[in-house]
Order: structure tokens, then sequence, then C-alpha cells
């Protein structure tokens, strides 16, 4: 095998790698964790959180980094058990490191296991912000945990958008070479210059 057929072989297996299931997937093996929207409210017990900001990104969901302000943003709390389910919790948002309340939701029981907060206006301005969740369980003591976002990056494409945008583009010009007996020979002479 050539140098050229090989290096082929290897995009061909690249383009391959990239559309596998499993290096789509949400989470982690066991014993690791690359779920970076989750956190953990006490040893063992995890909340998920997704951060939404349906108008400017209807297809779009965000963790650390809300990328308007003034937009209307929906931050979303699923418990990954069943143990909260029975508590009640408390959600407020903060602008830090002010402390300036931009939003609160009441103690309440969320018995479904998912939270949702509607900011019709979102965050007004950008910067630091920390989601405070306190727990108050019927049988135990009162929990306070935090978890911080930044908004106003302006940011107007997602890096997963922009990955698979690179992607799709990677994988056109691996069609078109496949296809463009034109397009190949370039593509081999130029591969060829670069290996010798």
């Amino acid at each position: 095998m050539n140098k050229s057929q090989l290096i082929r072989k290897g995009l061909l297996g690249l383009v391959g790698l990239f559309f596998s299931a499993t290096v789509w997937a949400h989470g982690g093996a066991a014993g690791t964790d690359t779920d970076q929207c989750k956190f953990e409210l006490e040893p063992g017990h995890w909340i998920h959180y997704t951060a939404y900001q349906p108008n400017a990104f209807p297809a779009e969901d965000f963790c650390a980094n809300v990328p308007n302000t003034n937009e209307m943003t929906i931050l979303v709390f699923d418990y990954q058990d069943m143990k909260y389910r029975d508590d009640n919790v408390e959600f407020e948002v903060t602008k830090e490191p002010e402390g300036t309340q931009v939003y609160f939701l009441p103690m309440a029981k969320h018995k479904k296991g998912t939270v949702e907060l509607k900011l019709p206006q979102g965050v007004p301005e950008a910067g630091k912000y920390l989601i405070h969740i306190t727990l108050v369980p019927d049988k135990g003591e009162r929990l306070d945990v935090h978890m911080g976002f930044k908004a106003g990056s302006g940011q107007t494409v997602s890096k997963n958008s922009l990955f698979l945008y690179v992607l799709a583009a990677l994988a056109g010009l691996y069609a078109l070479y496949l296809s463009s007996a034109g397009f190949k020979q370039k593509v081999d002479d130029t591969i060829k210059k670069i290996m010798s």
C-alpha cells in the first residue's frame, strides 16, 4: 500500500469516526463523566442543567455560556434521581459579583423532577451570573448549592454547530474527492509533493 492510499484510508476512517454514535454520546463512560451541564447537589446525587434562547437559537442548548443578553432565556433543571422530588426547592439567579437578583422561583415541590425557569427578558447585561438552588427536605438539613454561568458572549454559532459545519465541509470535500477525477488528481499530486 502506497502513502497516498494510506492517507485516503486514514481520512475515510476519520470521517467514519466523526459520525460514530459513541463520539456524539452525551455523558461519559463508567467511572468518568464528560457532561459539562450537570452538577452534584450532594455526593452521588446530580442535577442536569440546560439553558435555551429559543428565539435567537431555536435548535441550540447552552450550559456555562449563554450567548445573548436581553433575550428570552429558559433554564431547565432535571433531577437525575427520585431523591429530590419530594423536597421543597427554591431557585434564584443573581448577577455577580454584586449579588443583584435577576430571577426568583419560590420554594415548591417539583414532583415531575423537571423545573423550568422562564426569564422573559433574559439577563440584563453581559457578565457572570450565579444560580442558587436551595433544597429543604422534610427530614434532614437545608442544602444550598450554586452554579455559575456567563452571559453576553455574543456567540452566533455554538461550538457544537461550528464543529458540525466543519465536519460537513470535510465530508463534502471527501465526497468530491471520490467523485471527481480532476479534483482527486490535484489532491493526490499535492499529497505526493508533501510526502516527498
